[in-house]
């Protein structure tokens, strides 16, 4: 049921792009997400999705990325319960998205040296969307592009409630990095 559920949501993302004949686009079913919340003397709140879907349309920049809530990993397992049931509500919220364009992308100047690239989309999570500037490092691989970096999000933006117990405990900025192997 999950595989069957994670197939349809990655139809969809490949359907979502306007396509034409010559169209080439790279895609990525086990990218990888990781997330860090975590306070100083306080135990570590990260984990680690490592089946993250994302499309990249060559020839316009266009960049779709969509994860399944319910697959990121922490070191304790009831730390992921608690993330899923009272934080992410993953079963009423169960994916987040990132949809943009990458500004003057052109695939022919892509080279083995990381590049910087500007993203600019819309974040959704927990069923909130925000417009979003991020930076990309593309570089070309063997079979394709590796687009790589990091940013911050605030829980609150996304209205995800952190009890006044934890708040102590939990980062006001989220610090989320990706790694996305993209090939044909």
């Amino acid at each position: 049921m999950k595989k069957s559920i994670f197939s349809y949501l990655m139809l969809i993302l490949i359907i979502g792009f306007h396509t034409n004949g010559s169209a080439q686009k790279l895609i990525t079913k086990t990218g990888s997400i990781k997330f860090q919340a975590s306070m100083p003397s306080y135990e570590e709140v990260a984990a680690e999705n490592k089946s993250v879907s994302a499309v990249l349309e060559q020839s316009t920049g266009d960049f779709a990325a969509l994860v399944l809530i319910k697959g990121f990993r922490f070191k304790v397992a009831l730390m992921e319960e608690h993330f899923n049931e009272n934080y992410m509500e993953s079963e009423k919220f169960s994916k987040a998205t990132l949809k943009g364009k990458i500004d003057d992308f052109d695939i022919s100047k892509i080279s083995n040296t990381p590049k910087n690239f500007t993203l600019k989309g819309d974040l959704t999570i927990h069923g909130k969307t925000k417009p979003v500037t991020v930076t990309v490092k593309i570089s070309k691989t063997a079979n394709g592009v590796n687009a790589a970096g990091s940013f911050e999000a605030k829980p609150e933006d996304y209205g995800i409630e952190i009890p006044s117990l934890v708040r102590k405990k939990i980062a006001d900025k989220v610090k989320i990095d990706y790694n996305f192997l993209l090939s044909k």
